[in-house]
């Protein structure tokens, strides 16, 4: 079979990019490296097609999806924050660039489309755990520019056939999670200031909560949407099941680090969502899927990614 994986430089796309290849598929990389990596790629880039450009370019996508049988579309603008400050630049990314790939892929006779969703069009729902019917009601421009790339994949698979499942991420973490932008994940920044021992800020009390899902169970689904033949036209919770408070996870993280957290408090950001926790029983019955990696065991590989990469003991 032969992928393309847009955004497959980035942190979710370039761990779904290794697991394709280990499985000997042929893929194409659409990545315009604005936030992604090709150091990601290095360990399989004689193995892949990577093509230097971004997805509000159509003559590219065009051509990337030339002879494809299925699109992962992961390249998006990915943080609140960022699309309370600049909505129309979100906008023109996620929404934009969505349509773009509906075409493209369309276009090219593309089996299916599996997208990026998020939990961000729940916005801030009192229901937990939060299963699929809730009604979406997103609180910033970023869930509204997932809902509406989301719609936009279901009206292309009503009126045109092109096969289309949105996957709607709950708070993924693990190697390669880029810790140097402040729009970053909370648990890079986490790994990033225990290693280079400085305080961790929390935005908030820190009771807040997530629903933390490890990056290697979100790759496991993204291949499993790809041919599962019910899943055409759904929109699919990936994250675990369970949740975990900002608090709670830096206790967990000084016992796997042998550091001692001592983190700072800041106001809340605007945008940002209470709590989350993913009801996962379409995934599992629709899918198959289940969170094989649990949440103490990917912060401990998260950890020794860290500390691999910038050369430093997993423990003092």
């Amino acid at each position: 079979m032969r992928y393309l994986v847009t955004g497959g430089a980035g942190f979710i796309g370039s761990n779904t990019v290794d697991e394709l290849v280990r499985r000997g598929h042929d893929v194409v990389v659409l990545d315009d490296l604005s936030s992604g990596s090709a150091e990601n790629l290095v360990a399989v880039r004689e193995k892949i097609e990577l093509v230097n450009h971004s997805i509000t370019e159509m003559s590219a996508l065009r051509k990337a999806c030339r002879g494809v049988d299925f699109v992962i579309h992961l390249a998006a603008r990915t943080s609140v924050p960022q699309s309370m400050a600049d909505p129309c630049d979100t906008n023109r990314v996620n929404v934009d660039g969505t349509l773009n790939v509906l075409v493209a892929a369309r276009d090219a006779k593309v089996k299916r489309v599996v997208f990026a969703g998020s939990t961000a069009v729940y916005g801030d729902t009192p229901v937990l755990p939060t299963n699929e019917l809730i009604p979406p009601a997103p609180i910033s421009p970023y869930g509204a520019s997932k809902l509406a790339g989301e719609t936009y994949g279901q009206v292309f698979g009503r009126s045109c056939g092109l096969e289309f499942v949105s996957l709607r991420y709950f708070n993924v973490f693990g190697p390669r999670q880029d810790p140097g932008s402040p729009y970053s994940g909370v648990l890079s920044r986490f790994h990033a200031a225990l290693l280079g021992e400085t305080q961790p800020i929390v935005f908030g009390d820190g009771e807040q909560s997530r629903d933390f899902v490890y990056v290697g169970n979100v790759v496991e689904a993204n291949l499993l949407a790809c041919e599962a033949k019910e899943a055409a036209g759904l929109a699919i919770n990936i994250g675990t099941g369970t949740r975990h408070t900002l608090n709670q996870t830096l206790a967990l993280l000084e016992k796997i680090t042998g550091r001692p957290a001592n983190a700072k408090y800041a106001p809340a950001r605007e945008g940002d969502i209470r709590d989350s926790q993913a009801d996962i029983t379409r995934a599992r019955n629709v899918l198959g899927y289940i969170p094989r990696i649990g949440f103490e065991e990917g912060l401990e590989h998260t950890w020794e990614w860290f500390c691999t990469s910038n050369g430093a003991p997993s423990r003092v």
